[in-house]
């Protein structure tokens, strides 16, 4: 195992670091040490849950002699990181990979976020993903990473799909994933909220650590 690098996983809103093991093993398996977190996305903000929870983990794989410290998120997580790196870095040839991330915020938020039951199951962090400009992922400035996007174009949650004009994963449309910066993206038949359970999507998350872009087929 190449202890020099280390992959630092992120799961996404209301869920835990259960639901990025089997991605952590297979990143494992290919000679990457990594650091699941476990934070709690439904009670603090997007800055908060920055501070406090992923900005230890980095500080630590430094102190620990960490060459590359990569990152791979699900979901909110995309933008946990992306607020950490507004004044932050990373070592040099550290990469990001995102997998259905809201860059520039969720049409879902949009139409639920004044519905009380959506406030105390997302709580503050859920506030922040409208697709407003005013709103956080929105206001966020381009960082200095390479960053692979994965995101889905089928839907886990049909019951939200009238919410998007175009394609989208039942949380995320596809165009609402992407960001400016990217070096690479990639658009699978995968819903939201299990495609980091995705063999294929586990292969390119991998293949992007390693080479800076996606395998094309």
């Amino acid at each position: 195992m190449n202890t020099n690098e280390v992959v630092i996983l992120l799961h996404g809103m209301g869920r835990s670091r259960l639901s990025m093991v089997l991605l952590a093993i297979r990143i494992r398996r290919q000679g990457f040490r990594t650091v699941n977190i476990d934070y709690p996305s439904t009670r603090k903000s997007i800055e908060a849950l920055s501070e406090e929870y992923l900005a230890p983990a980095i500080a630590a794989c430094k102190e620990q002699g960490a060459a590359k410290i990569h990152i791979v998120t699900h979901s909110l997580g995309g933008i946990i990181a992306r607020q950490y790196l507004q004044n932050q870095s990373l070592p040099e040839g550290s990469r990001i990979v995102m997998l259905s991330p809201p860059n520039k915020g969720s049409e879902v938020t949009d139409a639920l976020r004044n519905s009380l039951l959506y406030k105390l199951a997302t709580g503050p962090a859920g506030q922040s993903l409208g697709t407003e400009a005013a709103s956080l992922p929105n206001r966020l400035q381009r960082v200095q990473v390479e960053i692979g996007i994965i995101t889905g174009s089928r839907s886990s949650d049909p019951w939200f799909s009238r919410l998007f004009p175009g394609e989208h994963d039942g949380k995320v449309s596809v165009e609402r994933a992407r960001l400016e910066e990217m070096v690479d993206f990639l658009v699978v038949s995968k819903g939201h909220t299990l495609i980091m359970n995705s063999r294929y999507v586990m292969q390119q998350v991998v293949y992007f650590l390693r080479n800076g872009s996606f395998e094309k087929s």
